[in-house]
């Protein structure tokens, strides 16, 4: 327990999965409910949108971590690069996004238990998956790394498997006695955008909250072998993929069966194949979209362990979250991570109505900390480093320009947020989340502490944005 070292036990082919797990998860598989019903098939468009600025936003995490691979890497940026309360609340901000996604990951978990089992409380199929992703995020990194590269593996392949099968569907009517499907369902049934611009705004904070996992790259360069080369090619191959599985995915969606049919409740990707009677792919596919809550979850549990162990060595958490276990895992940090889930499962007892979409949309606003502050600090991080930008390999397009169109984007997600019911809650259980982070930083003296690796060059670093 007295390490207070993490293990470089990922791959680049872990790091690739534990992004692609992270973020195609229940965001995608459930949440698309919410969001087709709010605007219809142009919530094509709203992925792709986001997905455009999402990239945006991991070229100018990737430019600064190919100088600067750091565990918690957003975290110590914001302290460096803008304000130590921007740091802390990056890193508070991450611990609360992935805590509250994972907590949305086992109430979707236990919804989708019931798709096989009807009568069985939605708490019991959670607690249990709870308990086996604990279990393999103690062993080692390595054997989390294994554990997310194959779940993600499984839905990646399954995705492209219903892609293609969907489009056999809609172009060629395999499965469907030989008559095609077709587009009509595109610009039937309400049009194209079928909620409007009010909808279409509606839908982009699930839509975003949905993306959120993407830097998880960020988390992992702490323990990546060869950061450079590891975090350059999954930053670039990471972004187009997900932008192919989720417009890909969700066009088959609004393209096969009519969105204003869809359920609320459940995956739109079962109800899609149950109803058009092929009853054992629907099977499957909630059998792969209980695999991708569980390796979202897992992420999850990954990255707020990580974040809580960052914060521990930092002075900004208690001490003890800094301990690690001799296989060089934070074993404080993944504990009041999993009981951060416990919560998730006492929810699913209680199951108000769209628990779901209150839970998951209350990630948002926390889950966007961290890429505001990427944003922002990439801008100052460029005047610092103003020796090596010339000959640097891998910097953010078109900045800085990009990073205010980026931001101007962000902000415009949270209005949306505000004017609808379904989130506004959610969007105010965020601020005052934010804020009581940020009393806490002056009511304990945090910001008199400054973090431990840091110590060094904390003045010389500020002083020169």
């Amino acid at each position: 327990m007295a390490n207070k070292e993490l293990s470089r036990g990922l791959s680049s082919r872990h790091i690739q999965m534990i992004a692609l797990g992270g973020t195609i998860g229940v965001g995608l598989f459930m949440g698309s409910s919410s969001t087709i019903g709010w605007t219809g098939p142009s919530v094509m468009l709203a992925y792709g949108i986001t997905g455009i600025f999402l990239y945006l936003i991991m070229r100018a995490m990737g430019e600064m971590l190919y100088l600067e691979p750091s565990t918690g890497s957003f975290a110590t940026f914001g302290y460096k690069y803008i304000h130590p309360l921007a740091g802390y609340m990056t890193a508070w901000s991450n611990w609360f996004q992935w805590v509250v996604v994972g907590m949305s990951e086992v109430i979707a978990i236990g919804a989708y238990m019931q798709y096989w089992y009807p009568d069985l409380p939605a708490w019991i199929p959670g607690l249990i998956a709870m308990v086996i992703l604990g279990t393999a995020n103690f062993i080692s990194v390595k054997s989390f790394g294994e554990f997310e590269f194959w779940f993600a593996l499984i839905k990646v392949v399954t995705i492209v498997l219903m892609i293609v099968a969907g489009f056999g569907l809609i172009f060629f009517g395999f499965g469907n006695g030989g008559e095609a499907i077709g587009l009509s369902n595109l610009w039937k049934n309400g049009g194209f955008f079928t909620g409007g611009l009010k909808g279409f705004l509606f839908a982009l904070s699930l839509v975003v909250g949905a993306y959120q996992g993407v830097e998880l790259i960020g988390i992992t360069a702490g323990e990546a072998k060869d950061p450079q080369k590891t975090l350059r090619n999954a930053i670039q191959s990471t972004i187009w993929r997900i932008l192919v599985f989720y417009i890909g995915a969700i066009f088959v969606i609004v393209t096969v069966y009519p969105w204003d049919k869809l359920t609320s409740l459940g995956s739109p990707f079962v109800a899609t194949f149950a109803k058009i009677g092929i009853t054992a792919a629907a099977g499957i596919i909630n059998f792969v979209v209980i695999t991708a809550a569980m390796s979202g979850c897992n992420s999850g549990i990954y990255s707020a362990g990580r974040m809580l162990y960052t914060l521990g060595v930092n002075g900004q958490a208690p001490k003890y979250f800094a301990k690690v276990s001799s296989n060089g895992v934070p074993l404080v940090g993944t504990i009041g991570v999993l009981i951060g889930l416990g919560v998730g499962v006492v929810l699913s007892y209680l199951a108000p109505e769209k628990l779901f979409v209150y839970v998951y949309a209350a990630s948002v606003l926390p889950g966007m900390v961290p890429w505001f502050v990427i944003l922002i600090s990439q801008t100052r991080f460029r005047k610092v480093h103003a020796d090596k930008m010339a000959s640097h390999p891998f910097k953010m397009p078109f900045a800085p320009v990009t990073n205010y169109v980026t931001i101007a984007y962000l902000v415009a997600v949270l209005v949306g947020m505000w004017f609808n019911e379904d989130t506004r809650v959610s969007l105010i259980a965020g601020i005052v989340f934010l804020a009581i982070v940020a009393i806490s930083y002056y009511a304990f003296g945090i910001n008199k502490r400054v973090p431990a690796e840091l110590q060094s060059d904390d003045k010389t670093d500020r002083k020169a944005v």
